[in-house]
């Protein structure tokens, strides 16, 4: 991590606004409305094609020493001892049925209830685990300024490759080291640009083209540059306050 320690330790992060949270609480509220025929008519295929449990209660952090349950449906056949990021060691313990809710997100629709508490955001670095908070408390520090969110910057770029990274990994121990050694580092990059550029424009951005990638289930995902563009929404760095 040390190729961008500076990134982590430089000044100018703004906190999480009062108006993205204000967004959040909204747009989770007119959600719930029509989602919550969908979430009933889920748990009760989950129940009777999986049985108990249904949800799958995951630890996370919500800032470097606040952790939080995260909430989705269960997907994968019940393991006392899992542990860590998922890979192709784990690809034989996912459902059917779960296969489906992941491929079509619709696993994450209990984080709404997250959203609400204030534990995460529509957009923000995913929720990470509490070892990879303590193994690197000077980015975290800054990534988690924004709250966890259902989507990101770095879900958005980086989600797919981090999959295909992942998938060639045979073991628990292979996947870990895959994770920390190519993955994590990437993520927390790409989540500290989102952080010192962090608008509304830039979260409808990310919402938008999340939305068009599962509804369309082609990924279309936008990359940061090209002929020295970028086709994110962002300008320069902030030093002062966010409104």
């Amino acid at each position: 991590m040390a190729w961008f320690m500076g990134e982590a330790t430089a000044p100018g992060v703004n906190p999480m606004p009062t108006s993205k949270r204000v967004f959040d609480i909204a747009l989770a509220l007119a959600l719930l409305v029509p989602l919550s025929v969908v979430m009933l008519s889920v748990a009760l295929i989950l129940l009777i094609l999986q049985g108990r449990p249904i949800f799958y209660a995951a630890h996370r952090m919500r800032a470097p020493n606040q952790p939080f349950t995260q909430w989705k449906f269960r997907t994968m056949l019940c393991e006392e001892d899992d542990f860590g990021a998922t890979g192709a060691h784990k690809a034989w313990r996912i459902t059917p049925v779960g296969r489906f809710l992941r491929r079509s997100r619709i696993d994450e629709l209990p984080q709404l209830f997250n959203i609400l508490r204030g534990d995460m955001s529509f957009v923000g670095p995913r929720p990470p685990l509490r070892e990879y908070v303590e193994r690197f408390p000077a980015v975290y520090g800054q990534v988690l300024h924004s709250r966890p969110g259902v989507t990101g910057l770095a879900t958005l770029i980086y989600h797919r490759h981090e999959d295909r990274i992942l998938a060639r990994c045979k073991s628990a121990e292979a996947t870990e080291a895959a994770y920390y050694r190519r993955c994590l580092p990437a993520k927390l990059k790409i989540d500290l640009i989102y952080q010192r550029h962090r608008t509304l424009r830039l979260d409808l951005w990310i919402l938008w083209h999340t939305l068009k990638i599962v509804i369309s289930r082609r990924d279309e995902r936008p990359r940061r540059r090209r002929r020295g563009r970028s086709y994110l929404p962002v300008g320069p760095s902030r030093k002062g306050s966010e409104g």
